[in-house]
């Protein structure tokens, strides 16, 4: 197996660690940072991580918890792949001869050229995966979308909106238009 593929099959089972030992955690965090403002003498869906992470079991079993991974977790090796392949190309560039050690400097003009790279890849992959995380969070606590955030009155016009992650690309497109 040549160095790419194992930079590739490394990647992109690290990855996938990433995103099952990680996605619960984000999906708590999305889920407190997208609720809705409540109104003056209402309390909040949710007091805390702790309480997000019970009604979440309560509501939807541990399932819930993985909510919105399908997207990260369908485009990991693409993105790995993106991501050295661009870095390489850009560590060859960047070389005075091949073999030379590249600097800091030209470590950090790679790694950020890669990163701007898969950022193409990242962002549409990162809105289906918050949208899908977030439905069912907004409205709960009665307030209006007067009284809450422009992204919490997003998420709850969006509640139980989403039937999966291809759903979501579909009704952003339609709706809110490409890019």
């Amino acid at each position: 197996m040549g160095d790419v593929a194992k930079d590739l099959a490394a990647g992109t089972v690290g990855g996938v660690a990433q995103l099952v030992v990680g996605h619960p955690f984000d999906t708590i965090k999305v889920k407190l940072q997208s609720q809705p403002t409540p109104l003056p003498g209402e309390i909040p869906k949710y007091s805390g991580a702790i309480d997000a992470v019970k009604k979440t079991l309560s509501a939807d079993g541990a399932g819930g918890l993985f909510k919105g991974m399908g997207a990260p977790l369908a485009t990991v090796a693409a993105f790995n792949a993106a991501l050295f392949s661009v870095r390489g190309q850009m560590e060859t560039s960047l070389r005075s001869h091949p073999g030379a050690p590249l600097t800091v400097n030209q470590q950090c003009i790679a790694g950020a050229g890669a990163g701007f790279a898969v950022s193409f890849l990242a962002t549409p992959t990162e809105l289906i995966k918050c949208r899908l995380q977030a439905q069912g969070t907004g409205g709960a606590t009665g307030a209006t979308s007067a009284a809450v955030t422009e992204a919490a009155a997003a998420t709850a016009a969006s509640a139980g909106k989403y039937g999966g992650p291809m759903d979501v690309a579909k009704q952003v497109l339609r709706s809110e238009g490409g890019v």
